[in-house]
């Protein structure tokens, strides 16, 4: 990003002429977005395909996991509407003209109707994220209706598409500070250094917007469900403390079981909420991705209503699940929204300059809300140990 930065500063003729390497580290994104979607999506769902055999536990989490996730994206949507980071970042007209007009608002029908694909190949090819969607979730439903000798091949070709779509996705980042930098210089080489403030604004918005849902959405939570606060924020400071230093939500699973099962909640429910939290529960990446889509369209001079803004929630609420493994995982929701939208793709490179230091808030947050989320579970089900005495857990459950 400095490199760009730099570069578009000294030499903008040149620093210009360097888009190509931006596209196409944009190409390389765009390719993984509907295999991705379609792997993580049907093994989220019917890896989990269980739910009926953990029962409440299944349907308590999801229920909760869907309400939260919820308040942070129309949180999300707030910050950003409230601050305006974006529009001071100007896009030129013929950055604009080359993405599709804005259609004519459909009809509320129409758009329901498009909501469901007619050929999911041609879904894919035309990059109708929003359909491929709608098309996973309703496979991976249909696959758990199937015995289970039929179910696991396809299972475990779902899962394979995943891992493999994770590891292409390792592959393509190793081109990212090419691409990164290349859309910094062109960037800063066509609009001048005056592109830098919009990104200061997003930067505090989000990092506000991230602790006002810490304090008025999940420490409400936790008080309402009667968690001993002292003892979980010295249960979840080190797994959040190595997800901010290594904004990998991954690299704190391990000790994110290990903190809340010694804190009092019990291992199967540990075991089951935390890593389907992973899929279905991203309180801090939800959020930054609502802030981030209006900003997208807010740095175009595109005036989206409240009810195009609502439209835009519910395709990042059903396009965000299951992607907590991915690296610049938003970068990936973020494209497939802005193609589905008919928004630029210059602002999400500009944005990726700061992504860094933003993605270390969210990726804590994520960690820190599937943590209380095991702990709210445990006290719904009647199960959470009061201390962390093993002598006393026993005595409780007796």
């Amino acid at each position: 990003m400095l490199a760009g930065l730099e570069l578009g500063l000294d030499s903008p003729a040149f620093a210009v002429q360097l888009r190509f390497l931006s596209d196409i580290f944009l190409r390389l994104i765009k390719v993984i977005v509907a295999p991705l979607i379609l792997g993580t999506l049907i093994t989220g769902i019917a890896g989990h395909g269980d739910l009926r055999k953990v029962g409440r536990i299944g349907w308590k989490s999801l229920v909760y996991f869907e309400v939260v996730t919820t308040i942070a994206l129309f949180l999300g949507v707030a910050a950003i509407n409230l601050t305006k980071a974006g529009e001071g970042l100007a896009i030129s007209t013929s950055t604009i003209a080359q993405t599709p007009p804005n259609s004519t608002p459909l009809h509320w029908t129409d758009f329901i109707l498009h909501i469901f694909p007619e050929n999911i190949v041609q879904s894919v090819a035309e990059n109708q994220i929003l359909q491929v969607a709608v098309f996973a979730i309703l496979f991976a439903i249909a696959l758990t209706r199937v015995p289970e000798q039929l179910q696991k091949p396809i299972l475990n070709f779902a899962e394979s598409l995943t891992q493999v779509m994770f590891r292409f996705t390792n592959i393509v980042m190793f081109f990212a500070p090419v691409g990164v930098g290349a859309a910094m210089a062109y960037t800063v080489g066509h609009m001048g250094i005056a592109v830098l403030l919009p990104l200061g604004k997003l930067l505090f918005t989000a990092y506000g917007a991230l602790i006002t849902f810490l304090l008025f959405v999940l420490l409400p939570i936790a008080l309402f469900a009667r968690i001993p606060l002292k003892r979980f924020l010295a249960a979840v400071a080190e797994p959040a403390t190595i997800a901010f230093a290594t904004s990998t939500s991954e690299a704190a699973l391990p000790r994110a079981m290990e903190c809340m099962e010694a804190f009092g909640v019990p291992r199967r429910i540990v075991a089951f909420v935390i890593p389907a939290g992973y899929s279905f529960n991203l309180d801090g990446s939800t959020l930054y991705l609502a802030l981030a889509s209006i900003f997208v369209a807010q740095a175009a001079g595109i005036h989206m209503t409240w009810p195009q803004q609502l439209v835009m929630v519910l395709t990042l609420m059903l396009t965000s699940k299951g992607l907590a493994g991915v690296p610049r995982a938003v970068l990936v929701v973020l494209l497939a929204t802005s193609a589905t939208f008919h928004l630029p793709t210059e602002p999400i490179f500009v944005m990726l300059g700061i992504d860094a230091l933003i993605d270390m808030a969210r990726t804590s947050v994520n960690v820190s809300g599937n943590c209380l989320a095991s702990a709210v579970i445990a006290r719904w089900e009647g199960e959470l140990a009061e201390t962390n005495s093993p002598q006393t857990r026993v005595t409780s459950f007796s």
